[in-house]
């Protein structure tokens, strides 16, 4: 048997007292830089998938949302699905912005059917996730603001929610995730791994938008300091983030494009990119193809300057 020294004992012991107390979402080893999959909306008018593919990648964008299609139209799906393959274009998200708390009974259960057949055809198409917001009890707007959004009806209302979608569906490829928000549940890092934990699925994942989590001047002046920590904790989750800029206005908060806000993008893109899996970074809601211009013309200009190239 080897023989240790009290000095290598003591060192050993040291090393293994504090890894034990390490949090679990901080990795051992920093994984390589992998290069930034842009994606976002394009205009070109076609149906063709093969065109669609290729539009992307002419604008620099690796990754997309998914093109037109019906759940029921399996021939386009699979014709989908292996253009943008053959175009290295991940198809990144399935969008379902529906209320899944609506207040009306009939009208919340065909918002689940909807959200189910969303993550089914996320599933089908090899799309990288589904992703909705929790919902809200407001009569009168479907994403809030409402008090009881932050409070324990919603947040097992919003459980019950994503384990129904997920059980129907049981994806293999494709995860369910909720957006995070300002004004309702998860509203940051730590009510996310909240969610992680109750719904237990491995098909729920964590998608990352942190400008809609700038709520307060402290997260607003500290941003660096937020994205840093929501990717720390919710890092092994994460599967999609959203490109957009938050900057102030009158005493309030104002969502805008990326480049025009205050928004630490250096750190923001080299936490998407420093994940172990890879996750697609979407510009969205833009009005024109000349600020989608202006927005990837930025995230890939600030990609540069941090020496971290497009896929």
């Amino acid at each position: 048997m080897k023989s240790f020294s009290r000095r290598t004992f003591l060192q050993s012991s040291a090393l293994l007292a504090s890894s034990a107390v390490l949090p679990s979402y901080l990795p051992l080893v920093r994984t390589v830089q992998k290069p930034l999959r842009l994606g976002g909306p394009i205009f070109l008018k076609s149906n063709d998938p093969d065109e669609l593919a290729r539009e992307h990648r002419r604008l620099q964008y690796s990754a997309a949302y998914v093109p037109t299609v019906d759940l029921t139209d399996t021939n386009r799906i699979e014709a989908i699905r292996k253009a943008f393959a053959a175009q290295n274009v991940l198809i990144a998200e399935v969008g379902a912005w529906v209320n899944m708390l609506d207040q009306d009974a009939e009208k919340r259960r065909k918002n689940l059917t909807y959200v189910t057949d969303r993550l089914a055809l996320a599933e089908a198409v090899g799309a990288r996730v589904c992703v909705n917001i929790g919902g809200s009890f407001s009569p009168t707007q479907w994403d809030g603001p409402d008090a009881r959004d932050l409070g324990k009806d919603y947040f097992d209302a919003t459980v019950e929610n994503c384990r129904k979608v997920i059980d129907a569906v049981k994806p293999k490829r494709a995860k369910f995730a909720l957006e995070m928000m300002g004004w309702s549940l998860p509203d940051g890092p730590d009510s996310y791994l909240k969610f992680i934990k109750a719904i237990d699925r491995a098909a729920f994942g964590a998608h990352v938008d942190i400008a809609n989590i700038i709520n307060s001047p402290t997260r607003f002046f500290a941003n660096t300091a937020l994205i840093n920590e929501t990717f720390q904790k919710l890092g092994r989750w994460i599967i999609s983030a959203h490109a957009k800029d938050i900057a102030p206005k009158d005493g309030h908060f104002m969502e805008t494009m990326p480049g025009r806000g205050r928004l630490d993008y250096a750190a923001y893109i080299r936490n998407v990119t420093s994940l172990p899996q890879e996750v697609p970074l979407m510009l969205e809601h833009l009005r024109t193809a000349e600020e989608y211009d202006e927005a990837r013309a930025f995230v890939i200009k600030k990609a540069s300057e941090i020496q971290i190239p497009l896929a």
